[in-house]
């Protein structure tokens, strides 16, 4: 009588492959975290990035920058108070627990938008639209990590605006500025 012999992974065949399994996870878990929080400011950028379409329609039709976010008519839909900046001359603010969206608008017709993450790995990191001053429709929006003046970047700098969103650094100051591509 003939026995069968079965046929079986042995433990140095699994030791490998449960290896490899590692490695991979390790190379595409970091990867995969950066992909979130790049989708998820992205959609914070699309909102400024609407507000700054809104201020340059508002200007053109007013000669000067809106203080309110129901002057531009743009849909946001937070409700929440909640503040990303404690600067002075802010004017009006919307928050989604995640998120501070605020209009800073300055006695000498500086006007500028911040919108700022309020929790998690990245807080006190966002994007500033910069709207120039009166008479002056220029605008462009730069990535930031505030280091005072309200939530705080608590990363190291370049943490956010580098590694996440491919900025290169403009200004380090109490905000530190990075350039979008």
């Amino acid at each position: 009588m003939l026995l069968k012999s079965k046929r079986a992974f042995t433990l140095i065949e699994l030791l490998v492959v449960v290896l490899i399994i590692g490695i991979l996870s390790a190379i595409a878990l970091p990867q995969y975290q950066k992909a979130v929080e790049k989708s998820k400011a992205s959609q914070a950028l699309i909102l400024l990035r609407n507000t700054a379409n809104a201020q340059k329609v508002y200007f053109l039709a007013n000669g000067t920058y809106a203080r309110t976010f129901s002057d531009l008519g743009v849909d946001i839909p937070w409700i929440g108070t909640e503040k990303g900046s404690e600067e002075d001359f802010i004017t009006d603010t919307r928050s989604n627990g995640k998120w501070s969206i605020q209009i800073r608008w300055t006695s000498d017709a500086l006007s500028s938008t911040y919108i700022t993450y309020l929790t998690g790995k990245y807080k006190g990191a966002g994007f500033l639209l910069y709207n120039g001053h009166e008479g002056e429709p220029t605008s462009y929006i730069v990535c930031t990590e505030r280091n005072t003046q309200g939530v705080r970047f608590q990363g190291k700098a370049g943490d956010f605006c580098i590694k996440i969103m491919n900025g290169q650094r403009y200004f380090s100051g109490n905000i530190t500025t990075y350039y979008l591509p």
